[in-house]
């Protein structure tokens, strides 16, 4: 298996095509097409991590957070990010960032701190703008049918819990070919008018040069006539944060404790007690301060994020409560599951779960 097979792997999982702008996720160190010995995941890929690699003969490192975020204009080994660098590409291992577009995944960071709470009925907080589009293109009506299942074969037609969705319309389609072209149905020189079905799809962003592809192999046309154009319907399967609901209702204190002990933190900041009941929680790992508003208009009593600032808690404005349990301890238990999925996925070599500890916050 090569080092692209296994991103693969991950892009089923968290499409690239859904991390934020601002992110660097993807391969940022290595060959591709490099043989694959071993993957070590890990939250952060320090110096340590890159030693660990070795150690256990793991030429491919996927870590949550990119090593490389902004541009580097030397590789002199003055900070860390540089050594890593370094020592990466002197041992020839390969390093994966998957980030923000796991965070943007619905079976992705965000849904598995409600499930570490327990929460049920779990829905996307911010959804995603700009991840659905539209396809309309016109066949002849004998080739509508085997055209439709190749665009549902390669992803097209799926919107939320329902496959195979599609808007057919019959009409006559005209036109007329010049001396250069070589018309599948009617004459060079003469205007032709075919029986045709108005096919309109769906898709998911990342699926478009697949279902695209699934258009050209199949349709008869020489020239194909079709329209892509981006949906602003909301997606609920794509989006930063989530929300959902315990079992039954807890008091505010009591709540704030079963999060430090299922989140396994030491220290839980938190805003204004405000003497009710918790129900409906929202989640966002990492930074989560933009969250706030999302989650406020949601109706969630409570917000669990990261890396709060004094003047972001009060943006609470006694209405919901936050709880800042610390950016590693929100995203802690991502390593853990990746390493499930591509353990599922991949049965030839080894995926190791790191253990060294990457949180370069400390408490007393």
């Amino acid at each position: 298996m090569l080092v692209h097979d296994v991103i693969n792997h991950l892009h089923e999982l968290a499409p690239l095509n859904y991390a934020e702008d601002f992110d660097n996720v993807g391969l940022l160190v290595g060959d591709k097409n490099q043989t694959v010995t071993g993957v070590l995941v890990t939250l952060d890929t320090l110096e340590a991590v890159v030693d660990e690699a070795i150690e256990n003969n793991c030429n491919l490192i996927v870590s949550f957070h990119p090593i490389i975020f902004k541009g580097l204009k030397k590789l002199t080994g003055k900070t860390y990010v540089e050594r890593v660098v370094i020592k990466a590409i002197q041992h020839k291992i390969a390093i994966f960032s998957i980030h923000t577009a796991l965070d943007n995944a619905f079976q992705g960071v965000n849904s598995i701190i409600c499930d570490q709470l327990q929460l049920q009925n779990k829905k996307i907080l911010i959804p995603q703008s700009g991840t659905l589009k539209k396809l309309q293109t016109y066949v002849p009506n004998e080739n509508a049918e085997a055209l439709r299942t190749a665009l549902f074969s390669a992803g097209a037609g799926n919107i939320g819990n329902y496959d195979a969705c599609s808007f057919n319309l019959e009409g006559k389609g005209t036109y007329r070919g010049n001396e250069e072209s070589n018309p599948t149905l009617g004459e060079k020189g003469k205007l032709h008018t075919e029986n045709e079905t108005l096919i309109s799809v769906v898709f998911a962003k990342h699926t478009e040069s697949k279902v695209l592809r699934a258009l050209f192999n199949t349709h008869p046309y020489e020239e194909v006539a079709y329209e892509v154009t981006t949906l602003d319907n909301t997606n609920q399967y794509i989006g930063m944060g989530m929300i959902g609901e315990l079992a039954k209702e807890m008091d505010e204190l009591d709540c704030l404790n079963y999060v430090k002990q299922k989140m396994n933190t030491k220290c839980v900041r938190h805003s204004k007690l405000l003497n009710k009941s918790i129900k409906k929680i929202a989640v966002l790992g990492g930074s989560g301060s933009f969250a706030i508003g999302a989650a406020r208009a949601s109706g969630a009593d409570l917000l669990v994020t990261a890396d709060l600032k004094y003047h972001d808690f009060f943006s609470a404005e006694n209405n919901i409560l936050l709880a800042d349990i610390g950016h590693y301890e929100s995203e802690q238990f991502t390593k853990s599951f990746l390493v499930d999925y591509l353990s599922k996925k991949i049965t030839n070599f080894a995926v190791i779960l790191s253990k060294t500890n990457t949180n370069p916050v400390k408490y007393l």
